[in-house]
């Protein structure tokens, strides 16, 4: 064998054990973020079941599920055939998630969940929902199927809600609830119908929201609209035991280890998020208007989400 023959060939088996050793690397740190994930997950579950406590021992009442009416379970999605429930919360990844769903319900091979548009599992399909079944199976379903959600940053997806429902001149919205804030929270005792707004631009500002979210007359008047209800109201941790917590925050690692769980790893590919900013600078800049004092407000009317699901309290808001 000539010279540049024994190079070649010493090359290649030199190339063929590093590839080796690139692999058994990639396998221990994919092992070592695996690990990682579940430790995740259950320090996520046992905060919930530390803090469900807390509330039980505050509210001697208690509540079970037996005490949630039919449309209090609205929220949860059911895929009979795969085992699975998921309790959707507007503004957290949710239009992604039904697509998953959606794309279950098709049959294998699964369409693209890119291609499904977002008006098909807002609008157009019926997704099977928990409170279509009786009461009998409602809790054989919560006894055996896989159960999921996903949470958020309470204060960022009241941002998030805000600019999705009154910064993109959305007529059914604005109707419903940007011309009561501007009238009762803006000096304007008749705002503009919806063409004419949108056209002019008049819209209610954040700090019009946030009045409108801590004015007692708003929950008097009617549950809050889920897009800005409170995360534990739609999903009732404490009266279901969750099998995946989700978060925003970890979006792509978390739905990677729900798909996993759910054995549709190889079968279903969970679109790239958009970067979920949270960051100081951005609470306070959205924050700045509103007082102190409302803002105090504003926290514990969602205080027991941001304990419920490990945020931290944002003492740039709230401390003087």
């Amino acid at each position: 064998m000539t010279i540049c023959g024994r190079l070649i060939k010493f090359f290649g088996l030199l190339g063929s054990v590093f590839l080796i050793l690139l692999m058994s690397y990639g396998w221990h740190m994919s092992q070592e973020k695996q690990g990682r994930l579940y430790q995740l997950q259950d320090l996520r579950k046992q905060l919930v079941q530390e803090q469900c406590q807390e509330h039980k021992k505050a509210n001697l009442k208690g509540n079970s599920l037996e005490d949630l009416s039919q449309s209090k379970l609205k929220n949860f999605i059911v895929d009979d055939k795969h085992g699975i429930i998921y309790c959707y919360i507007p503004k957290v990844a949710c239009t992604n998630w039904k697509r998953v769903l959606y794309a279950l319900n098709q049959g294998e091979p699964y369409p693209d969940l890119v291609s499904i548009k977002s008006s098909t599992v807002h609008k157009q399909f019926k997704f099977t929902l928990l409170n279509d079944y009786s009461r009998t199976e409602i809790k054989a379903k919560l006894r055996h199927y896989t159960k999921f959600l996903f949470v958020r940053d309470p204060f960022v997806r009241l941002v998030s809600a805000y600019r999705d429902k009154f910064l993109h001149n959305d007529p059914y919205f604005y109707e419903n609830y940007g011309r009561n804030m501007l009238r009762l929270y803006n000096n304007q005792p008749d705002p503009p119908k919806t063409e004419k707004a949108f056209r002019l631009g008049i819209r209610p500002s954040f700090y019009n929201f946030i009045q409108y979210l801590l004015d007692p007359q708003t929950e008097r008047s009617a549950p809050f609209e889920p897009h800005w209800r409170q995360m534990h109201r739609l999903c009732h941790p404490c009266l279901i035991e969750y099998d995946f917590i989700g978060h925003q925050e970890t979006l792509q690692d978390d739905a990677q280890e729900l798909l996993k769980m759910l054995k549709l790893e190889d079968s279903i590919t969970f679109p790239s998020a958009y970067e979920n900013v949270t960051d100081r600078d951005f609470l306070l800049n959205w924050f700045r208007a509103a007082p102190l004092e409302d803002r105090r407000k504003l926290y514990e009317l969602y205080e027991q989400d941001f304990r419920l699901f490990g945020y931290r309290r944002p003492s740039e808001l709230l401390d003087d």
